[in-house]
């Protein structure tokens, strides 16, 4: 991988910290802001950086999912992604909430939940302009997973990863806990 990949992955890192700590629509807390000193992350790891095509279904079976605060929210699947992970193979479904919505939204936990992560699961937002490579096939690097907003304060509600995507290996790329 090359350098400007780490650097990119490290500058919206610190983009992030700079908007939690000092953002007034930050979800950390106000009375947490002054002792925010930024958030932890696994180092970045081209390991955990994959150029993927996706399955897509011909067929979009529309999923209910739960929520945070137990209520629930509708996505259709729209296709999967299959790759190995320390020598294990892994399949991730993706979801749409809007089928005319370029964007996918993959939502995962895996053994590093509750323990390193956050135990509801982290995000990955693949936007086609900065997720696709030149020949189609999407990137998925989870050294950009991310905390849904509920894993800072309660007042939000997240959707939480459907069972589909509940991996039994450790992705150790990405946001830790947030303390």
């Amino acid at each position: 991988m090359s350098e400007d990949w780490r650097q990119a992955i490290e500058q919206q890192r610190a983009q992030k910290d700079e908007y939690f700590g000092n953002h007034p629509h930050s979800p950390i807390p106000p009375n947490e802001r002054d002792a925010f000193d930024g958030l932890e992350y696994f180092p970045v790891d081209e390991d955990y950086r994959f150029e993927l095509p996706l399955a897509e279904y011909d067929e979009k079976e529309r999923i209910t999912v739960g929520t945070s605060t137990d209520g629930e929210r509708e996505y259709l699947q729209w296709g999967e992604f299959r790759f190995p992970v320390d020598g294990e193979e892994v399949t991730l479904q993706a979801y749409k909430s809007d089928p005319d919505d370029d964007r996918l939204w993959v939502p995962f936990r895996d053994a590093t939940s509750g323990e390193e992560t956050y135990g509801a699961g982290r995000y990955l937002d693949l936007e086609p302009e900065s997720h696709r490579t030149p020949d189609g096939e999407w990137i998925l690097d989870f050294n950009e997973a991310y905390n849904p907003t509920c894993a800072y304060s309660d007042q939000y509600e997240c959707p939480l990863p459907p069972m589909d995507n509940w991996l039994e290996v450790p992705i150790e790329a990405g946001e830790k806990t947030y303390h």
